[in-house]
């Protein structure tokens, strides 16, 4: 059987075994140093996907790259010949599939490319190819840095190829986009989390944008292609079952309103590891919420709950029960929404107990209810209610995830 592998310095972010596993293929991610580099391809695979930081240094190793790849300056895929090593780029379709499901051409728009690396090397590439009307490219050190790169206002398309905001240090970005008031649409080649801190921006700010995962199926394919393997297009097929596996589900509402019971069910339904918060905050303390209220005050309690919903909410897979106040923190709704999506769970008042919940004791659950219900309706997804059995409110809160459509093509594309 053929062997194949991904090569790139840190790799605990890729899902690429994932998509070629599923297609049947032996690969495997390979972590490479830099100085041991020049050894790899001669390590025996039949061929090899190239990632960050080596999609440039990979080239002159090679004993032969493909013309397209050449002028675009970078290589992510790698095959065997003879014996040979040959490099092709398929980032640049991958990256034009992305694009055009989300109805975007780059003809005649100006465009800001955010990085020097390989994947900025292809973003300028397609920029040339669907003529773009100018090209600025921002570095750390470059004539246009992060300094001054708001003077460019008149972006219309912002792509960014650098990996900052990817996992695991989530939660930032590479630029602030109040500074580029005229941009229609974003791009983040990253994928993992779904959603970076400038995808999240840029959602809040009603612009369009796509995360990186589009372009990492299709360039898959066509690598498969590549190596001689039979390839069926089902590349939205294999998007939509990764955004399904790797996402996370939260859930939110009133303490006491069956969030728990309700996620380990969902948990199993689905196959995935089930996280509740309060449960994590008692390892970490030896405390729970209640105590902690008690003895050290609610703001303490929440900077506790802070760090952990940031902590939980960078793995994948997962099912997360959030204490009843987890939403009174944006901060905590974008964390839980970088890599997942949110379901209220509802609940009649009348069915919430306080036991055990100080705060509901101190503040009344009605008047509770009332300061907090606009917070979980904005920041849900979609909700369900869980006033008959937890069974019933399980099964329907898995049939509203799996209706949810992560990143959609346009109705153009569908």
């Amino acid at each position: 059987m053929k062997k194949y592998c991904l090569i790139g310095e840190h790799l605990s972010h890729s899902y690429s075994a994932e998509i070629h596993s599923q297609k049947g293929l032996n690969y495997e991610l390979r972590e490479v140093k830099r100085e041991d580099l020049e050894k790899f391809p001669a390590m025996g695979y039949d061929g090899f996907n190239v990632t960050i930081p080596y999609k440039r240094d990979i080239i002159p190793l090679l004993d032969g790259v493909d013309e397209s790849a050449g002028k675009i300056g970078a290589v992510n895929t790698v095959v065997k010949k003879n014996g040979k090593y040959f490099g092709y780029n398929t980032d640049l379709e991958g990256m034009r599939y992305a694009l055009k499901r989300k109805g975007i051409s780059l003809r005649g728009k100006r465009v800001m490319i955010l990085g020097s690396g390989g994947a900025a090397l292809t973003a300028t590439a397609l920029c040339k190819k669907q003529r773009a009307k100018s090209v600025v490219k921002v570095g750390r050190y470059g004539e246009v840095n992060y300094a001054n790169y708001r003077y460019f206002n008149d972006t219309e398309i912002l792509i960014n190829a650098t990996p900052v905001g990817m996992f695991p240090n989530i939660g930032v970005s590479p630029i602030d986009l109040n500074f580029l008031p005229n941009v229609e649409f974003v791009f983040d080649c990253i994928y993992n989390p779904f959603k970076t801190a400038l995808i999240l921006q840029a959602e809040k700010a009603g612009i369009n944008c796509s995360d990186g995962l589009p372009m990492l199926v299709r360039q898959a394919l066509l690598a498969e292609e590549l190596w001689g393997e039979k390839v069926r297009d089902d590349t939205e097929q294999i998007i939509k079952a990764l955004y399904n596996k790797k996402s996370n589900l939260a859930l939110c509402g009133m303490p006491s309103s069956g969030k728990t019971s309700v996620g380990k069910i969902v948990a199993e339904m689905l196959g995935k590891t089930f996280i509740d918060t309060d449960a994590e905050i008692y390892k970490a303390t030896g405390k729970t919420p209640a105590e902690i209220i008690e003895t050290e005050g609610e703001t303490a309690f929440r900077d506790i709950e802070a760090e952990t919903i940031n902590r939980v909410a960078s793995y994948s897979g997962a099912i997360i029960a959030t204490g009843g106040g987890a939403i009174l923190r944006d901060s905590n709704v974008d964390a839980l929404k970088a890599n997942g999506v949110i379901c209220y769970i509802k609940r009649d008042l009348s069915f919430l107990s306080v036991k055990g919940r100080p705060l509901s004791q101190i503040n009344g659950i009605e008047k509770l209810f009332k300061e907090r219900k606009s917070l979980y309706e904005r920041a849900a997804d979609f909700s369900v209610e869980n006033n008959a059995t937890v069974n019933l409110c399980a099964r329907n809160v898995v049939r509203n995830f799996k209706e949810i459509e992560f990143n959609p093509k346009t109705k153009k594309e569908r």
